[in-house]
């Protein structure tokens, strides 16, 4: 873990480095000269980029991606398509095949399909020299095969995440060998469950009996469609101490699964992934127990840079996590501003 949060940093490092080398010195590979004063700031002026931010559009998680994206768009002079698909991964296959067929600069696409359903289009897209990098889900093979033209990797570290949320949450909520735990999560997605197996994992070698339940494709593109799915588990399951929702938008729900099951708060504990306006209230009100923070808002941003620094710098991917830590009751204050504004 020290390693990898030891490279992300000498990524996000470099990055910045190439933001100031490519706003002050202004000059490209091609020695073309500086944006002139009006365009200060601009110096992706032209490109064009079709970005994934997930979805669905104004989602939890994926608008403060999207939010992300935008501002970058803007520092950076960019001009950004958006692609929404729920979450589903045949949909965002189908989407960048639709992208390659637009010939951009570039494409930022979730990685949630794998490797085995995107491999053959990214291929494709690579040889007709757009770039291509990904977010929040990794896709190891692609990175591998391209980095050196641009394929870089912004998002979590997924079984480690996984692995973190879990270790935490038997420490934290002082939980014990025997305890009853579900997770609720995305284990058919070959890359995306690796976070979900990270909790299963920390959970069982701890000692609790883990339950699993696979979030459906009703549930991942709107959450409430889960509230049926939480009541009849916990009904048949009244010793249940802990829910693991490895989902944003899932987490952000979570008072209105413990309301419909007609529980109070803290008496099923709740652990999840990504802050939202709602996750804060869930926090601070009792029903939400801890989060952790995967800054969603540079998986925006810093795609969207990455592109731009390969495009007109010719620099390789960058590898960055962005996976923050744990957030509770106790830390969440100075970040609650933030969070509201759908930037945290």
């Amino acid at each position: 873990m020290k390693r990898v949060l030891r490279i992300a940093a000498v990524a996000t490092a470099a990055a910045l480095a190439a933001l100031f080398v490519a706003m002050f010195l202004g000059t490209t590979d091609k020695g073309a000269a500086a944006p002139s004063s009006a365009q200060a700031g601009k110096w992706c002026a032209g490109k064009k980029i079709v970005f994934f931010p997930g979805g669905p559009a104004g989602g939890v998680f994926a608008v403060n991606v999207y939010n992300g994206a935008k501002q970058a768009a803007k520092d950076l002079g960019v001009n950004v398509q958006y692609e929404w698909s729920n979450w589903d991964p045949a949909t965002m296959v189908s989407q960048f095949k639709a992208a390659t067929a637009m010939k951009p600069t570039g494409i930022a696409v979730m990685g949630h399909p794998g490797d085995a359903a995107l491999g053959k289009w990214i291929t494709q897209a690579e040889g007709k020299g757009i770039i291509v990098t990904s977010q929040n889900t990794e896709l190891p093979k692609a990175f591998a095969k391209y980095q050196a033209k641009g394929f870089g990797y912004v998002g979590q570290n997924l079984y480690n995440s996984g692995l973190l949320l879990g270790k935490s949450a038997v420490a934290q909520l002082h939980l014990k060998k025997g305890d009853r735990a579900m997770v609720w999560g995305l284990l058919s997605q070959p890359t995306r469950g690796l976070r979900t197996k990270g909790v299963i994992d920390a959970l069982k070698k701890a000692g609790l009996k883990v339950d699993y339940i696979e979030i459906n494709t009703a549930t991942n593109a709107d959450p409430t469609a889960g509230t049926p799915v939480f009541t009849a588990y916990v009904t048949s399951h009244p010793d249940v101490k802990l829910v693991v929702t490895d989902h944003g938008g899932l987490t952000a729900t979570a008072q209105t699964y413990l309301t419909a099951a007609h529980k109070k708060p803290g008496q099923i504990k709740i652990a999840g992934f990504d802050m939202s306006p709602a996750t804060v209230k869930a926090i601070t009100g009792g029903w939400t127990q801890l989060v952790l923070d995967q800054q969603e808002w540079l998986q925006g941003y810093l795609p969207i840079l990455q592109t731009c620094l390969t495009s007109v710098y010719k620099f390789a991917g960058l590898y960055i996590d962005t996976g923050s830590g744990i957030i509770n009751k106790a830390n969440i204050g100075p970040l609650i501003p933030l969070i509201n504004k759908e930037i945290r």
